[in-house]
């Protein structure tokens, strides 16, 4: 995405009205999550900046007289506890994750986000996912089904077929070579994990492109404890490219009824010109 992320955290490009990290947290809430662990770095202040109250922005609306968008900015603070951490140096997925074990701790499940996948369902992606692990008393993590040539850019699972797109894992590679995956069933950016893989991640060593990659500490958690892959109900939306990006905005946008038919218009008029 650069270079509109070389002074904007991607994190904070805006999906229609709100940018991608708020859609992240208001999944949280919807799921029941009490408390949101931001992982970031530096340069990325803007994203806790966003979550504060901004008394001079509501103090401006409040003046205008402005109140429903007042009402958008005064609700963030309160949406739910947010607590963010920061990691030092960009040494993987795994790593990222490890670095809220002082928060989380070691005794109950929680949930990982990944803010680049946007999953618009009903009930929400992460939502399901916690279902999945009431229900079983495994872990859980979204899948998607991609392109064969796709494979090699996500971490690849196989699994025994266990339900309705639901698939007890057996084994997972992360960002396997060009042509070796196998199978099409790639991890979507969701998780509901136990507070032992902590344990897994610290003993992990760096794996693809030099990290410390999450799928390699859930291998060796999977030879104790089940965990589960499912093909959740709902649309994905990559938005770590430009077409997904876009893409997202134009399918959050038409579920607005006052955007719907501005988009489409849109769309006919550029579609019509070429």
């Amino acid at each position: 995405m650069l270079p509109a992320t070389k002074a904007v955290p991607k994190e904070m490009l805006p999906i229609v009205d709100r940018p991608a990290i708020q859609w992240i947290v208001e999944e949280c809430v919807a799921s029941g999550i009490e408390l949101v662990v931001i992982i970031s770095g530096r340069y990325k202040g803007s994203i806790q900046d966003h979550f504060d109250v901004s008394y001079e922005v509501e103090d401006v609306l409040e003046r205008a007289q402005r109140s429903e968008l007042l009402n958008r900015i005064a609700q963030l603070p309160n949406m739910v506890d947010i607590v963010s951490v920061r990691q030092h140096r960009p040494l993987g997925l795994g790593h990222a994750v490890l670095t809220a074990r002082p928060i989380v701790g070691d005794d109950e499940p929680f949930a990982v986000l990944l803010p680049d996948d946007l999953i618009d369902s009903t009930p929400p992606a992460t939502k399901q996912l916690v279902d999945i692990h009431a229900e079983t008393g495994g872990g859980a993590f979204a899948l998607v089904e991609v392109e064969p040539e796709n494979a090699h850019r996500y971490g690849i699972v196989t699994g025994e077929r266990v339900g309705d797109r639901r698939y007890l894992c057996t084994s997972m590679v992360e960002k396997p070579a060009p042509g070796t995956a196998p199978s099409n069933l790639a991890i979507a950016g969701r998780y509901v994990l136990p507070g032992k893989i902590f344990d897994h991640i610290a003993n992990t060593p760096k794996g693809a492109g030099g990290e410390i990659q999450l799928t390699d500490a859930l291998v060796k958690l999977i030879k104790t404890d089940a965990m589960y892959g499912a093909v959740l109900d709902g649309r994905r939306y990559d938005t770590g490219s430009p077409g997904g990006w876009l893409e997202a905005n134009i399918g959050y946008a038409m579920k607005r009824p006052a955007l719907r038919e501005q988009v489409l218009a849109m769309v006919r008029s550029h579609t019509s010109a070429a």
